[in-house]
């Protein structure tokens, strides 16, 4: 990877992408999301991959965005460079074509639970705090928390956190559905590895298919799961074959409408 503090690590089927900055508890910098960005662009030409292991290392999954990283800049620079490269790098996770688990071996805060949300599955361990503390600081999340977050969660458990402060332990956020699992302290990768091999032994083409689905019926995504969807389908027919010979030998093509 560009940036050691991303570490990409490939094992069969399952690929696992671990945060390495524990000295400041694996907070997020502009070449830390990029680097995010190009580990999923390589996960995804890896053909092997089913599924997608996102994890910390060190006492914190991810305190959210180094403070260090944007405060000085100006307003636009940090809508512009700092808010809305976090929400591309964050998207790109969010729809790479594998099923993603996030082993939160540690606190979930911030930028951090907004990173979190981009997985399709989240294990934490016991110790983990989950919070978004970013209005204690005269800011609001920017990295779709009031956005991602509510779709998948519900906007009154957003509220709690983002207007009220409210702080929750691992237990406390399985119980609100922010969590699917709680394990025991340094159990959160192993754990994920198990439910991975699960997933793994799953039709590669229908859980891509699935998770597009689910991104519509979510409201997530609407247009480019869609669109994605359609030219999977398209794709497979003798019409695209048809129509791709006929432009390259220079002929009209002759449809079937083979399926």
């Amino acid at each position: 990877m560009s940036d050691p503090r991303i570490v990409l690590s490939v094992e069969g089927a399952v690929a696992t992408i671990r945060l390495a900055r524990p000295d400041k508890l694996n907070a997020l910098d502009i070449d830390m999301l990029k680097a995010l960005s190009n580990a999923c662009d390589a996960v995804e030409e890896i053909a092997a991959v089913r599924v997608l292991i996102l994890t910390g290392q060190g006492k914190a999954f991810c305190a959210g965005g180094d403070i260090a990283a944007w405060d000085g800049m100006a307003p636009q620079d940090f809508g512009h460079q700092w808010v809305r490269m976090g929400h591309r790098v964050f998207e790109r996770l969010a729809t790479v074509r594998m099923p993603v688990i996030a082993a939160l071996n540690g606190h979930a805060l911030g930028g951090g639970l907004e990173l979190a949300a981009c997985a399709d599955i989240r294990i934490a361990e016991r110790q983990a705090k989950i919070g978004l503390p970013e209005t204690s600081l005269g800011m609001v999340p920017g990295w779709s928390g009031t956005q991602r977050l509510v779709h998948r969660f519900g906007p009154q458990i957003v509220r709690r956190m983002v207007l009220g402060g409210e702080m929750f332990s691992a237990e406390q956020a399985l119980g609100h559905g922010l969590v699917d699992q709680v394990v025991e302290i340094g159990t959160a990768l192993a754990a994920a590895k198990e439910y991975a091999v699960r997933i793994a032994t799953r039709g590669p083409a229908a859980l891509e298919i699935s998770k597009l689905m689910l991104a519509v019926a979510s409201g997530e995504d609407n247009g480019t799961a869609v669109e994605a969807l359609g030219s999977i389908l398209v794709a497979k027919t003798g019409d695209l074959k048809e129509g791709v010979a006929a432009f390259s030998a220079k002929r009209s093509a002759d449809f079937k409408g083979e399926w």
